[in-house]
């Protein structure tokens, strides 16, 4: 028979229960002992959910109160020292680690935060030392959770991040320049203990993670594979069978990898991101080993076509018989909502394209039955296949004006009217800017009150005026606070949007939008992606009532703030039936006519933010990659060329690693480029003198994911380190992304500081000169 499996179910609960747990314990309303047991609640619930849906091999230590990377970090003794000479609890260190400590006397940052390969998800860096040694955690967390499946009646396969990838995926930490990989020897024993404790506990098998077989690797990774699965081998029958998943891509370029895995049952590729693997890896696979084919979108939320999906695992079924095929996710469902019974205001005509979490999982177990018994489930197919006739019968996806608009498009519209030293002489003068000019990402707190009210004016318990005036309010304490901080370039603080791009989306035609579809991005932090069902275009003016607001009320220039196309278009959920550039592009075009309307009321900097730009870049390489910085970097040009040489564009990314698309950066043309960095080590800075960049740019400060409020000497610190790569005339002075996650006492004293530094070097520059 052909099994079902599911890779991981996504962690926060259908209410985001896990995210108010979570900030509970940190606001000290809960106790320790009540945060784990919900913890336990959410994972008992999951567990029960894929049950009852027929999935036979269903996922453990899958979940994670912050991050699974972080887990393991804890898991394998991996904890810098500056933690663990705390003496702070298992969990509050591990949260120290995510998210930085700031109370009872002890004052450690966070470790770095990057994006998980090419999703919107971010993990923790294992932050490695050259003295860096690894033992297995007393209690192991994947034994635990195993254990407490088992005793609540189900058999789970406990999930790992293989060795390869965890050392892969790491960095050396700040007075070290160990190579991580370089540290397998260490940590291969540690895996194979806890391999040996699951099979101990009655583990049948594990599934262990080595995503980073979709990336180019390096000589010295790919022989790391070898070396690690023949010690896993080795152990024979002491360790459970182990399934070597992969996903976000496809393995082929690496398949002289794959003679390190002789000794596994088996290997999960993702046959939705590239079906066109199949064949190869069919043939590559030993003679007993196992294919787990991805083929339910872990990624997205549209139904899952199943004779798509059938005609890919028939093939397969064919070459290896029904034992030897799973019928599984593409990868884990992290990145999709829970539930879609949860949307009881989705239009009647799209509710049927969508799947989410739990949908998912019923659909992965339809088509495991349905590759060897179609009969048992032909109800099932019948209601699929008229639901994917329906989407692309649609009228909803086609807007004859908008293809019209996309076809009347020009080279000359993606060119600013002067080069970048004749605008920046009239910006100047225009804007009055000072040396190392300070500003914000964008964003102030989004506090209880702002929360509140804007559910009140969902709900129609305030009228439009009273919500509007209630947001003045808000746009005119933010503008008092930078009028006290004294910052240069102030932004309006965006009181009045939900999200950077569901905001944007509400106000375009194209999207549909969910009520519960929350999908974790890092931590606590949670976003609700709008979906793109059909052509986009712009009804009316977005953000310039706001905009126009704020600066009438402003001593200084004011900031228009509006969210990219390609950012747009990444943080939501795309259309799969037309290809990403020409929504890209229909995106730019609709932010292009925002742009212009409001230079012409007065907004004379904008800021359109890119980052998701490094998020959505092929993995690998190749004609793909620069076909996608083509078609990225173009509609970022066409939303923002058509202004006067006096309006200053800005543009942000967050925890992008530029040094191997750096042209692409270079080409945006923006201005002003501010940039995630407080975290890096400044290492990003070196590319920007290596490659001589000509204008300006914003180097992170401080981390905003955090609530530690940076000392005045570590802002000099980090200045002092910036201008090593950096022109004083380039460098602008701000936090690393935008601040509504943070309080105002901490957003007040992190920006006291960043503009007092700021002050320091203007003087020291201004008596140099």
């Amino acid at each position: 028979m052909v099994q079902s499996s599911v890779l991981g179910f996504p962690r926060i609960g259908v209410l985001r229960d896990l995210k108010k747990a979570n900030e509970a314990y940190w606001a000290d309303k809960i106790s320790q002992e009540a945060l784990l047991a919900e913890g336990k609640r959410l994972r008992l619930a999951h567990w029960q959910i894929q049950k009852d849906a027929g999935v036979d091999i269903i996922p453990s230590n899958d979940f994670a109160h912050y991050d699974h990377v972080l887990d393991h970090i804890q898991l394998f003794n991996a904890v810098p020292e500056r933690y663990t000479s705390q003496k702070l609890s298992p969990l509050d260190e591990y949260f120290a680690m995510g998210r930085g400590h700031q109370k009872g006397g002890v004052d450690v940052p966070a470790l770095e935060m990057v994006k998980w390969f090419d999703s919107n998800y971010h993990y923790v860096k294992p932050t490695l030392q050259d003295n860096q040694t690894f033992t297995l955690a007393q209690d192991p967390k994947p034994v635990r959770e195993f254990l407490e499946a088992k005793e609540a009646g189900f058999q789970t396969r406990p999930v790992l991040v293989g060795p390869v990838s965890f050392l892969a995926l790491g960095k050396a930490d700040r007075g070290s320049s160990v190579d991580p990989i370089t540290l397998l020897d260490k940590l291969v024993p540690v895996y194979v203990e806890l391999l040996k404790q699951l099979k101990a506990a009655g583990a049948e098998s594990v599934q262990i993670d080595e995503p980073v077989l979709v990336f180019d690797l390096r000589p010295e990774v790919k022989a790391a594979f070898k070396p690690a699965y023949e010690a896993i081998a080795a152990a024979g029958d002491a360790v459970p069978k182990v399934i070597v998943a992969t996903y976000f891509g496809d393995i082929v370029h690496n398949f002289d990898v794959l003679p390190a895995f002789s000794g596994v049952a088996g290997l999960h590729v993702d046959l939705v991101r590239n079906p066109e693997q199949l064949e190869p890896v069919l043939k590559q696979l030993g003679p007993s080993q196992i294919l787990s084919a991805g083929v339910v979108d872990g990624r997205n939320i549209w139904k899952n076509d199943f004779a798509k999906s059938l005609a890919i695992l028939q093939t397969a079924v064919k070459a290896l018989g029904p034992e030897r095929v799973i019928v599984a996710t593409s990868s884990s469902l992290l990145h999709t909502p829970h539930t879609l019974a949860s949307e009881k205001k989705l239009p009647s005509d799209v509710y049927e394209w969508f799947s989410f979490a739990c949908e998912k999982v019923k659909e992965v177990a339809t088509l495991a039955k349905a590759v060897t018994e179609p009969e048992a489930v032909k109800a099932e197919l019948e209601a699929n296949a008229a639901a994917i006739k329906a989407h692309f019968d649609s009228k909803r996806t086609n807007d004859p004006a908008v293809k019209e608009r996309q076809a009347q498009v020009t080279p000359e519209q993606h060119i600013r009217k002067a080069p970048f030293d004749t605008r920046y002489a009239e910006q100047k003068k225009h804007l009055s800017l000072p040396l190392f000019p300070t500003t914000t990402i964008g964003s102030f707190p989004q506090t209880s009150e702002i929360r509140v009210q804007r559910n009140k004016f969902t709900k129609g318990e305030i009228s439009a005026a009273e919500y509007e005036r209630f947001i003045e309010q808000e746009i005119e304490l933010a503008v008092k606070i930078q009028d006290e901080l004294d910052l240069d370039v102030y932004v309006h603080g965006e009181p009045e949007r939900n999200d950077m791009v569901q905001y944007f989306g509400e106000r375009l035609n194209g999207y549909v939008f969910t009520t519960h579809a929350w999908v974790q991005s890092y931590g606590s932090r949670c976003v609700r992606p709008p979906i793109i069902v059909g052509d986009i275009s712009r009804p009316a003016p977005m953000t310039v009532k706001e905009s126009k607001y704020a600066a009438s009320i402003s001593k200084k220039p004011m900031k228009g703030m509006l969210t990219g196309p390609v950012t747009c278009l990444r943080w939501s959920f795309p259309r799969v039936d037309v290809h990403q550039s020409v929504q890209c592009q229909q995106l730019a075009l609709a932010l292009r006519d925002e742009v212009v309307d409001l230079e012409k009321n007065g907004i004379y900097v904008i800021q359109v933010d890119e980052p998701a730009l490094r998020e959505g870049l092929p993995l690998r390489k190749g004609a793909e990659r620069e076909a996608y910085l083509k078609w990225a970097v173009d509609s970022f040009k066409l939303a923002t060329a058509n202004v006067e040489n006096s309006t200053q564009i800005h543009s942000h990314f967050c925890y992008s690693e530029f040094q191997d698309f750096f042209h692409a950066i270079a080409a945006l043309d923006a201005d002003v480029l501010s940039i995630e960095n407080s975290k890096s080590d400044a290492k990003l800075l070196k590319v920007f003198i290596d490659e001589e960049y000509p204008r300006h740019i914003g180097p992170g400060v401080y981390d905003i994911h955090s609530p530690r409020v940076p000392t005045l000497d570590e802002f000099k610190q980090r200045i002092e380190e910036m201008l090593a790569y950096l022109k004083p005339e380039q460098l602008w002075i701000n936090p690393d992304c935008g601040l509504k996650t943070r309080k105002w006492d901490e957003v007040k004293g992190a920006l006291s500081h960043m503009v007092e530094a700021a002050k320091y070097f203007r003087e020291k520059y201004a008596n140099k000169a």
